[in-house]
């Protein structure tokens, strides 16, 4: 892989990185039990004062929250472990069969780990 397709994927990785970093701060915050770890939350809420309908909602919208957030944080995973290929020069190039991964499915998941042929 060229250079500028390199800059031109480690962009496209560092925005969308920011763009799930920023969706992720919306819905949850950073753990402080797992480091680089997220926490779903929900608005806060006096749980004496809160009727069972109340309580029951912030439970469905953490459930929720969870759910979204175990997504985003999945996403993010595979971003920041494409920049690290970046760095270590093994970006673009298929953990399965060690060959270059397509130009086209980069361009559609800047992320991809493996090839067209060994992707599901």
């Amino acid at each position: 892989m060229n250079k500028k397709d390199l800059d031109i994927f480690k962009k496209k990785l560092l925005e969308e990185k920011l763009t799930l970093e920023q969706e992720l701060s919306g819905i949850a915050h950073k753990s402080s039990s797992s480091p680089g770890g997220w926490e779903a939350t929900t608005d806060n809420i006096e749980v004496g004062s809160a009727d069972e309908n109340e309580l029951a909602d912030k439970l469905e919208e953490l459930d929720d929250n969870t759910g979204i957030a175990n997504q985003l944080e999945t996403q993010l995973t595979g971003v920041k472990s494409a920049l690290e290929r970046i760095d270590a020069g093994t970006y673009g190039i298929c953990e399965t069969c060690g060959k270059p991964i397509e130009k086209e499915r980069l361009e559609a998941n800047p992320s991809a780990q493996i090839s067209l042929k060994h992707g599901h």
